[in-house]
Protein backbone atom coordinates (compact mmCIF):
# COMPACT_ATOMS: atom_id res chain seq x y z
CA UNK A 1 0.00 0.00 0.00
CA UNK A 2 1.50 3.50 -1.02
CA UNK A 3 0.49 6.91 -0.47
CA UNK A 4 0.01 7.46 -3.89
CA UNK A 5 -2.91 4.65 -3.72
CA UNK A 6 -4.30 6.47 -0.65
CA UNK A 7 -3.88 9.89 -2.26
CA UNK A 8 -6.08 8.18 -4.95
CA UNK A 9 -8.79 6.52 -2.77
CA UNK A 10 -9.16 10.16 -0.51
CA UNK A 11 -9.14 12.54 -3.35
CA UNK A 12 -11.43 10.35 -5.29
CA UNK A 13 -14.16 10.56 -2.16
CA UNK A 14 -13.04 14.21 -1.45
CA UNK A 15 -13.90 15.07 -5.24
CA UNK A 16 -16.68 12.91 -6.31
CA UNK A 17 -14.90 10.79 -9.23
CA UNK A 18 -11.95 9.67 -10.82
CA UNK A 19 -11.29 12.28 -13.46
CA UNK A 20 -11.63 14.78 -11.08
CA UNK A 21 -8.81 13.12 -8.56
CA UNK A 22 -6.65 12.93 -11.83
CA UNK A 23 -6.92 16.82 -12.17
CA UNK A 24 -6.44 17.27 -8.48
CA UNK A 25 -3.45 15.21 -8.31
CA UNK A 26 -1.57 16.13 -11.80
CA UNK A 27 -1.95 12.40 -12.91
CA UNK A 28 -4.12 10.69 -15.72
CA UNK A 29 -7.49 9.23 -15.21
CA UNK A 30 -5.94 5.72 -16.25
CA UNK A 31 -3.11 5.65 -13.63
CA UNK A 32 -6.07 6.94 -11.04
CA UNK A 33 -7.81 3.83 -11.84
CA UNK A 34 -5.04 1.40 -11.83
CA UNK A 35 -3.84 2.79 -8.27
CA UNK A 36 -7.61 1.93 -7.26
CA UNK A 37 -7.31 -1.51 -8.70
CA UNK A 38 -4.09 -1.78 -6.74
CA UNK A 39 -5.68 -1.57 -3.82
CA UNK A 40 -8.29 -3.53 -4.07
CA UNK A 41 -6.28 -6.48 -4.97
CA UNK A 42 -4.26 -5.92 -2.44
CA UNK A 43 -6.89 -6.17 0.36
CA UNK A 44 -9.38 -8.55 -2.18
CA UNK A 45 -12.44 -5.82 -1.75
CA UNK A 46 -14.40 -3.58 -3.67
CA UNK A 47 -13.62 0.04 -2.55
CA UNK A 48 -16.20 1.55 -5.01
CA UNK A 49 -19.73 0.49 -5.59
CA UNK A 50 -19.73 -0.18 -9.36
CA UNK A 51 -23.40 0.20 -10.17
CA UNK A 52 -23.77 3.78 -9.05
CA UNK A 53 -23.16 6.19 -11.61
CA UNK A 54 -20.75 8.32 -9.39
CA UNK A 55 -17.60 7.62 -7.33
CA UNK A 56 -19.14 6.27 -4.17
CA UNK A 57 -17.32 4.23 -1.65
CA UNK A 58 -18.32 0.95 -0.09
CA UNK A 59 -18.59 0.35 3.58
CA UNK A 60 -14.80 -1.09 3.30
CA UNK A 61 -14.10 1.47 1.05
CA UNK A 62 -15.24 3.94 4.33
CA UNK A 63 -13.42 2.32 6.38
CA UNK A 64 -9.92 2.96 4.50
CA UNK A 65 -10.95 6.26 3.23
CA UNK A 66 -11.12 7.01 7.54
CA UNK A 67 -7.38 5.46 7.60
CA UNK A 68 -6.16 6.92 4.29
CA UNK A 69 -7.03 10.48 5.82
CA UNK A 70 -5.65 9.69 9.02
CA UNK A 71 -2.17 7.80 7.30
CA UNK A 72 -1.72 11.14 5.11
CA UNK A 73 -2.38 13.79 7.79
CA UNK A 74 0.27 12.27 9.72
CA UNK A 75 2.49 12.19 6.65
CA UNK A 76 1.76 15.97 5.77
CA UNK A 77 2.17 16.73 9.44
CA UNK A 78 5.91 15.10 9.35
CA UNK A 79 6.72 16.43 6.46
CA UNK A 80 5.98 19.96 7.56
CA UNK A 81 7.98 19.32 11.06
CA UNK A 82 11.11 18.48 9.13
CA UNK A 83 11.06 21.10 6.07
CA UNK A 84 12.02 24.46 6.22
CA UNK A 85 9.79 27.03 5.44
CA UNK A 86 11.22 27.71 1.74
CA UNK A 87 10.57 24.12 0.97
CA UNK A 88 7.12 23.31 2.79
CA UNK A 89 4.79 22.25 0.00
CA UNK A 90 1.19 21.62 1.03
CA UNK A 91 -2.36 23.65 0.34
CA UNK A 92 -3.86 26.01 2.60
CA UNK A 93 -7.48 25.78 3.30
CA UNK A 94 -7.89 29.45 4.34
CA UNK A 95 -11.57 30.61 5.16
CA UNK A 96 -12.55 34.84 6.02
CA UNK A 97 -15.38 36.96 5.98
CA UNK A 98 -15.95 39.45 3.40
CA UNK A 99 -14.84 42.73 5.71
CA UNK A 100 -11.57 40.40 5.94
CA UNK A 101 -11.47 40.05 2.27
CA UNK A 102 -11.99 43.06 1.13
CA UNK A 103 -9.31 44.69 3.53
CA UNK A 104 -6.41 43.31 4.64
CA UNK A 105 -6.46 39.31 3.03
CA UNK A 106 -4.40 40.66 0.07
CA UNK A 107 -1.86 41.31 2.09
CA UNK A 108 -2.26 38.12 4.62
CA UNK A 109 -1.85 36.29 1.09
CA UNK A 110 1.79 38.42 -0.12
CA UNK A 111 2.65 37.65 3.44
CA UNK A 112 2.02 33.85 3.36
CA UNK A 113 3.61 33.63 -0.29
CA UNK A 114 6.64 35.60 0.90
CA UNK A 115 7.10 33.52 3.83
CA UNK A 116 6.01 29.76 1.96
CA UNK A 117 6.18 30.36 -1.57
CA UNK A 118 5.52 26.67 -2.11
CA UNK A 119 2.14 26.59 -0.16
CA UNK A 120 -0.91 26.83 -2.77
CA UNK A 121 -3.46 29.33 -0.72
CA UNK A 122 -7.00 28.06 -1.48
CA UNK A 123 -9.50 30.57 -0.17
CA UNK A 124 -13.05 30.53 1.00
CA UNK A 125 -15.23 33.56 1.57
CA UNK A 126 -18.63 33.17 3.76
CA UNK A 127 -20.43 33.99 6.47
CA UNK A 128 -18.83 33.28 10.08
CA UNK A 129 -21.16 30.18 10.29
CA UNK A 130 -20.96 28.77 7.07
CA UNK A 131 -17.23 28.80 7.70
CA UNK A 132 -17.17 27.82 11.47
CA UNK A 133 -18.83 24.44 10.15
CA UNK A 134 -16.66 23.47 7.16
CA UNK A 135 -13.84 23.88 9.54
CA UNK A 136 -15.41 21.77 12.08
CA UNK A 137 -15.80 19.03 9.12
CA UNK A 138 -12.18 19.32 7.79
CA UNK A 139 -12.88 21.09 4.38
CA UNK A 140 -11.29 24.19 6.50
CA UNK A 141 -7.72 24.42 7.72
CA UNK A 142 -7.89 27.96 9.79
CA UNK A 143 -10.63 30.63 9.61
CA UNK A 144 -10.46 33.97 10.58
CA UNK A 145 -13.99 35.27 11.99
CA UNK A 146 -15.63 37.41 14.19
CA UNK A 147 -15.30 35.49 17.85
CA UNK A 148 -19.30 35.34 18.07
CA UNK A 149 -18.68 31.46 18.68
CA UNK A 150 -18.13 29.12 21.72
CA UNK A 151 -16.79 26.22 20.40
CA UNK A 152 -15.05 23.76 22.44
CA UNK A 153 -13.22 21.75 19.88
CA UNK A 154 -11.75 24.74 17.98
CA UNK A 155 -8.73 26.81 18.98
CA UNK A 156 -8.83 30.10 19.34
CA UNK A 157 -5.83 33.15 19.13
CA UNK A 158 -7.34 36.94 18.97
CA UNK A 159 -6.31 38.83 15.83
CA UNK A 160 -7.67 42.44 16.24
CA UNK A 161 -10.59 44.68 16.81
CA UNK A 162 -13.10 46.04 13.91
CA UNK A 163 -14.91 49.72 15.32
CA UNK A 164 -18.30 50.09 13.78
CA UNK A 165 -20.65 52.95 13.75
CA UNK A 166 -25.06 53.41 12.31
CA UNK A 167 -24.23 54.56 8.80
CA UNK A 168 -26.94 55.78 6.31
CA UNK A 169 -27.03 58.17 3.39
CA UNK A 170 -27.14 61.75 3.96
CA UNK A 171 -30.62 63.22 4.81
CA UNK A 172 -32.30 59.87 5.89
CA UNK A 173 -33.04 60.74 9.04
CA UNK A 174 -32.50 64.39 10.97
CA UNK A 175 -29.14 65.08 11.83
CA UNK A 176 -28.38 65.24 15.55
CA UNK A 177 -25.89 65.32 18.21
CA UNK A 178 -26.98 62.34 19.72
CA UNK A 179 -29.88 59.83 19.31
CA UNK A 180 -30.90 57.14 21.92
CA UNK A 181 -30.47 53.67 20.76
CA UNK A 182 -33.94 53.37 21.52
CA UNK A 183 -35.04 55.96 19.33
CA UNK A 184 -32.90 54.28 16.54
CA UNK A 185 -35.15 50.74 16.64
CA UNK A 186 -38.10 52.73 15.54
CA UNK A 187 -35.92 53.57 12.31
CA UNK A 188 -35.26 50.65 9.33
CA UNK A 189 -32.79 49.04 10.28
CA UNK A 190 -30.66 47.01 7.69
CA UNK A 191 -29.14 44.06 10.06
CA UNK A 192 -27.31 41.17 9.52
CA UNK A 193 -28.43 37.81 10.33
CA UNK A 194 -26.86 35.00 12.28
CA UNK A 195 -25.19 33.24 9.87
CA UNK A 196 -22.96 36.46 10.27
CA UNK A 197 -20.20 36.80 13.08
CA UNK A 198 -21.32 40.50 13.35
CA UNK A 199 -24.91 40.16 13.19
CA UNK A 200 -25.17 37.54 15.89
CA UNK A 201 -22.86 39.74 18.09
CA UNK A 202 -24.97 43.19 17.75
CA UNK A 203 -28.39 40.88 17.46
CA UNK A 204 -27.28 40.08 21.29
CA UNK A 205 -25.88 43.26 21.97
CA UNK A 206 -28.96 45.02 21.05
CA UNK A 207 -31.19 42.35 23.11
CA UNK A 208 -28.83 43.23 26.01
CA UNK A 209 -29.53 46.62 25.89
CA UNK A 210 -33.51 45.65 26.19
CA UNK A 211 -34.12 46.88 22.39
CA UNK A 212 -35.61 45.14 19.47
CA UNK A 213 -36.35 46.82 16.63
CA UNK A 214 -39.39 47.03 15.31
CA UNK A 215 -38.79 47.15 11.17
CA UNK A 216 -35.81 45.53 9.84
CA UNK A 217 -34.51 44.45 6.43
CA UNK A 218 -32.30 41.49 7.02
CA UNK A 219 -29.30 40.84 4.68
CA UNK A 220 -26.85 38.51 4.30
CA UNK A 221 -23.68 40.19 3.88
CA UNK A 222 -21.31 43.62 4.43
CA UNK A 223 -22.11 44.93 0.70
CA UNK A 224 -25.59 44.06 0.82
CA UNK A 225 -26.05 46.54 4.17
CA UNK A 226 -23.82 48.94 2.81
CA UNK A 227 -25.86 49.11 -0.66
CA UNK A 228 -28.94 49.62 0.63
CA UNK A 229 -27.79 52.42 3.17
CA UNK A 230 -26.19 54.35 0.55
CA UNK A 231 -29.30 53.82 -1.53
CA UNK A 232 -31.26 55.25 1.44
CA UNK A 233 -33.48 52.41 2.32
CA UNK A 234 -32.07 52.14 6.20
CA UNK A 235 -29.50 52.81 8.78
CA UNK A 236 -27.02 49.57 9.02
CA UNK A 237 -23.92 49.15 11.39
CA UNK A 238 -20.99 49.44 8.79
CA UNK A 239 -17.03 49.23 9.50
CA UNK A 240 -16.09 52.78 10.07
CA UNK A 241 -12.72 53.17 9.43
CA UNK A 242 -12.35 51.34 5.93
CA UNK A 243 -14.94 53.37 4.85
CA UNK A 244 -13.90 56.80 5.50
CA UNK A 245 -13.37 57.90 1.86
CA UNK A 246 -17.06 57.39 1.47
CA UNK A 247 -17.98 59.36 4.70
CA UNK A 248 -15.36 62.46 3.36
CA UNK A 249 -17.30 62.00 0.14
CA UNK A 250 -21.13 62.39 1.97
CA UNK A 251 -22.31 59.15 0.45
CA UNK A 252 -22.45 58.06 3.94
CA UNK A 253 -22.66 59.78 7.08
CA UNK A 254 -22.42 58.46 11.02
CA UNK A 255 -25.69 58.49 12.64
CA UNK A 256 -24.48 59.08 16.38
CA UNK A 257 -26.42 56.74 18.79
CA UNK A 258 -25.98 56.18 22.82
CA UNK A 259 -24.49 53.90 23.65
CA UNK A 260 -22.26 53.03 20.89
CA UNK A 261 -21.92 50.40 19.72
CA UNK A 262 -18.81 47.73 20.84
CA UNK A 263 -16.14 46.86 18.79
CA UNK A 264 -15.98 42.97 17.32
CA UNK A 265 -12.87 41.12 18.17
CA UNK A 266 -11.42 39.14 15.19
CA UNK A 267 -10.10 35.29 15.89
CA UNK A 268 -8.33 32.83 13.87
CA UNK A 269 -9.57 29.44 14.57
CA UNK A 270 -7.98 26.45 13.81
CA UNK A 271 -8.93 22.71 14.69
CA UNK A 272 -5.52 21.31 15.91
CA UNK A 273 -4.45 23.04 18.84
CA UNK A 274 -0.61 24.15 18.00
CA UNK A 275 0.17 20.79 15.61
CA UNK A 276 0.70 22.55 12.76
CA UNK A 277 3.92 24.70 12.44
CA UNK A 278 2.40 26.06 9.01
CA UNK A 279 -0.89 27.09 10.63
CA UNK A 280 1.22 28.56 13.61
CA UNK A 281 3.20 30.39 11.33
CA UNK A 282 0.01 32.17 9.28
CA UNK A 283 -1.68 32.66 12.35
CA UNK A 284 1.45 34.65 13.35
CA UNK A 285 1.10 36.64 10.26
CA UNK A 286 -2.54 37.30 10.27
CA UNK A 287 -2.00 38.88 13.41
CA UNK A 288 0.79 41.34 12.35
CA UNK A 289 -1.65 41.67 9.13
CA UNK A 290 -4.87 42.21 10.69
CA UNK A 291 -6.11 45.95 10.29
CA UNK A 292 -9.29 46.97 8.95
CA UNK A 293 -8.71 50.66 8.54
CA UNK A 294 -8.33 50.26 4.66
CA UNK A 295 -9.64 48.61 1.79
CA UNK A 296 -7.56 46.09 -0.30
CA UNK A 297 -4.26 46.68 1.20
CA UNK A 298 -1.65 44.77 -0.65
CA UNK A 299 1.61 46.16 1.20
CA UNK A 300 3.91 43.80 2.78
CA UNK A 301 4.26 44.19 6.23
Amino acid sequence: MTFKQLEALYWIAQLGGFAQAAARLHASQSAISKRIHELEQRFAIELFDRNQRSARLTEKGEELFLLAKKLLEHRDAAVEQLSSPEVTQRRLRIGVTELTAMTWLPRLILAIQTSFPKVVIEPTVEDTALLKDKLINDELDLILVPDAFVELRLSSTPLGRVESAWMCRPGYVEQRAVMPLHELARQRLLVQGDSSGTGRIYGAWMKAQGVVPANVIGVSNLMAVLGLAVSGLGIGYLPRECLQPMLDAKTLRVVKVKPALPSVVYVALRRDEGRSRLLTSVIELAKSCCDFSRTFQAQAI
